[in-house]
């Protein structure tokens, strides 16, 4: 049986470090915050810097306006020595010869040089469909050239590191255009149908975080692509109910069990003459050996590759389909050849990071593992060799923000003095230095210039919205780029949300937030609505701002409501058997912990037992829907949102590294799905779904909604015609939260 380590964190009351300024009349803060407000208007969004970039190596940073009379968006420069800024470029400037208006500014990419600005359209594989043509500014020159003109998708754009060509995918294959000569060269040429070059298909991009598929290699003469072919992977429809006769939009979606994309890495040159191939105009690809069968029955991912220092070297990260073992290879990109310098591996699921950073001088590379129980940082030589451990202790690295090679230092976030705060720190490659560079309780997020002298930081706590500032790389405040003030918020009288821990029967310390009614009176009994998340990983009590849902929570408040959060077992920051507790068992020891949660509301006394409800959303939905069955006996109400109802209907990567395949783990599938329990429901049921969700399928639901029937229970559902997973839009986000307020204020 597993041994669990128990963290302990003592009840804890947050000062309220957001103080809105003091409004003239008292009056002036009854104000009632309304659903319309919240979430179909921006009367509560505050003023940051849009799509900052650092340029001069550091030494200033570019964003974007949007100028309120020409309505054109410019590109401005931010001084990091003297706070002063300038506009580097018109946006009413941006105008082809002969056109009457600018281009639409939506992302901008700086030459490696900063002599040219590539504007390009989305660049995202999701949004394929709307990616549109790219636009070069030379800014020597003032003169703006259009680089392509096709109506078919582009995406994943990028200069070469010289400078002198960009690549990009078109209809699924790589092309590269010279800049000097506007020379367009076809790289691949099977792409289409069900071969994917250079980008991903749905479960890659949704479950391992990638969405460019291609690198260039250092020296700009080569690029490394993945290719998925996805012709075996099942098909699934997306039904769109409003037409008269409606339509069907098909996916590839992998189901658990079901099998996945067969993957391949390939190498092409880009500085020799094309090629001819059976197929046409085309370079020769390189295909790596990753040490996998390419035929049906592969089993295997590249959840990463990366080019070493040495341009003809590329690291590939090899996951097997149980995701318990992680192979580190590197190619010899001319010659083929491989090894394996490193291998990770877990009596449950090994995590694919973004932590790994190759060093230059020292030929060594950094690498993250819990291999103690923890996520740490440790230095490898280029053989795989392990040099030295660098950080070390009973929490987990966050995120590794950047290392300074030339002065040996590398920069990470962590959740040292607490879980629920994010710190940054920094420890020198020799294993000693390590110390905490930010200070104030909350979290800290940090950007990092190219040469490490400078970080930009977006800053939070539970009570104060995000402030953005520059710093030195000791922490020594530079200056507040924007304070985050709400000013409208000066109108509303803010219940704070303050922390609180307890222990479980069986002896495991959870944390949790709780924001309690307005005008609170401990004498009085209240409703209580907690809300929950709950999957591998996550973390919904944390020291930092909750944006809109933060600002219904409030809502709620002032109607006599308490809110509260719990991280159950299973959750991030507190190590790898907090974590790995659930595995082959979702469902089970976070349903167990929201449980004894509720419990352990209920018996504070100014909580109405018999009137706690919970919520959430994706996962949280699923834990709703096993908090109303499996905890019927404590949860009196509940608004699932697009939940999964049974695992056998997710995806392959996310699934069956938690639970393995339904072959494989068939008790543990059946116990963790609502579906199997919806004849224990007691309360009151509200479950919403969007009806072209590509994530967890509107199958989910229409499956519990026939499971309840079944056994005769009496439930509320709402659909969402065309709603994708997050319901997006101010129209649909209000209305969708005007019923569920509705609700609550109803069975609540």
């Amino acid at each position: 049986m597993m041994t669990l380590r128990r963290l302990w964190f003592p009840t804890i009351t947050l000062l309220v470090l957001f103080t809105p300024a003091p409004p003239a009349h008292a009056q002036e803060r009854t104000k009632e915050f309304t659903v319309e407000d919240i979430y179909a208007s921006r009367k509560f969004s505050s003023d940051r810097f849009r799509s900052m970039r650092w340029i001069e190596k550091g030494r200033a940073s570019s964003y974007l306006e949007t100028d309120s009379t020409t309505k054109a968006t410019d590109i401005w420069r931010y001084d990091i020595g003297d706070g002063s800024t300038g506009k580097l470029v018109a946006g009413t400037d941006l105008k082809l010869p002969g056109a009457a208006e600018p281009i639409d500014v939506k992302n901008y990419i700086f030459s490696p040089d900063e002599k040219k600005i590539l504007f390009t359209g989305t660049l995202t594989a999701r949004s394929l469909k709307t990616g549109g043509n790219f636009y070069l500014w030379d800014r020597e020159k003032k003169a703006l050239t259009q680089l392509t003109d096709t109506e078919d998708p582009q995406i994943n754009v990028k200069f070469s590191p010289d400078g002198l060509k960009i690549g990009f995918v078109r209809n699924d294959n790589l092309f590269v255009l010279d800049l000097e000569t506007g020379h367009e060269t076809q790289l691949t040429v099977d792409g289409g149908a069900h071969v994917l070059n250079g980008h991903f298909d749905w479960v890659y991009e949704e479950e391992f975080g990638i969405i460019d598929g291609w690198q260039w290699s250092p020296d700009s003469r080569r690029i490394a692509f993945w290719q998925l072919d996805e012709e075996r992977v099942p098909e699934f429809p997306i039904i769109d109910f409003l037409p008269l006769h409606q339509k069907t939009e098909t996916m590839r979606y992998p189901k658990a069990g079901d099998p996945n994309s067969i993957v391949r890495i390939g190498v092409v040159g880009v500085q020799t003459e094309a090629a001819a191939t059976d197929h046409g105009p085309g370079r020769s690809v390189r295909w790596l050996d990753i040490g996998a069968p390419a035929d049906s029955n592969q089993d295997v991912y590249i959840p990463r590759i990366g080019w070493t220092k040495d341009p003809v070297t590329l690291s590939v990260q090899r996951l097997n389909r149980l995701q318990d073992t992680l192979d580190l290879m590197l190619f010899d990109v001319v010659t083929g050849a491989s090894r394996v310098i490193l291998t990770e591996t877990s009596a449950t699921w090994v995590e694919v990071r973004d932590d790994l950073q190759f060093m230059e001088k020292s030929k060594t590379f950094l690498w993250s593992s819990e291999r103690d129980g923890y996520r740490h940082l440790y230095l490898y030589d280029l053989d795989g060799g392990l040099l030295r451990q660098l950080t070390k202790g009973g929490w987990d690295v966050d995120n590794v923000a950047g290392a300074d090679e030339g002065n040996g230092v590398v920069y990470f976030t962590a959740g040292v003095s607490s879980p629920m705060d994010r710190d940054l720190f920094s420890v020198k490659l020799d294993g000693t230095g390590f110390r905490q560079i930010t200070k104030e309780p909350g979290s800290h997020s940090v950007n990092f210039s190219p040469d490490f002298s400078t970080y930009r930081e977006s800053y939070s706590d539970a009570n104060t919205p995000t402030r953005t500032a520059l710093f030195r790389s000791d922490g020594t405040l530079i200056r507040v780029l924007s304070d985050g003030r709400i000013a409208a918020l000066d109108e509303y009288v803010i219940s704070p949300k303050t922390f609180f821990s307890f222990t479980t029967s069986d002896g495991v310390a959870l944390n949790g937030w709780m924001i309690k009614p307005h005008d609170f009176d401990p004498m009085k009994k209240y409703p209580v609505l907690m809300y929950v998340y709950g999957g591998p990983g996550s973390q919904t009590v944390r020291n930092s701002w909750g944006g809109a849902d933060y600002f219904w929570y409030q809502m709620l408040a002032q109607k006599g409501y308490a809110i509260a959060s719990v991280d159950n077992r299973g959750t991030g920051a507190r190590g790898r058997a907090f974590k790995n507790v659930t595995y082959k068992n979702l469902g089970k020891w976070e349903t167990n912990d929201q449980v004894e949660a509720a419990r352990y509301l209920a018996g504070l006394s100014y909580v109405d037992s018999s009137r706690i409800g919970i919520w959430g959303w994706s996962y949280g939905g699923y834990m709703t829907l096993m908090a109303m069955t499996v905890g019927a006996d404590v949860f009196s109400a509940g608004v699932s949102v697009a939940p999964v109802s049974n695992w056998k209907f997710y995806d392959t990567i996310y699934t069956e590294r938690y639970m393995q395949t339904p072959s494989l783990n068939p008790d543990g599938y059946a116990a963790s799905a609502p579906t199997g329990h919806a004849g224990e429901l007691k309360g009151k049921l509200l479950e919403i779904h969007g009806t072209a969700d590509d994530n967890v399928h509107l199958q989910n639901t229409v499956t519990m909604v026939g499971e309840l029937i079944k056994a005769g229970k009496q439930f509320e559902t709402a659909f969402y015609p065309g709603g994708r997973h997050g319901i997006a839009g101010g129209e649909a986000r209000a209305q969708l939260f005007t019923k569920i307020t509705n609700f609550i204020l109803t069975n609540l």
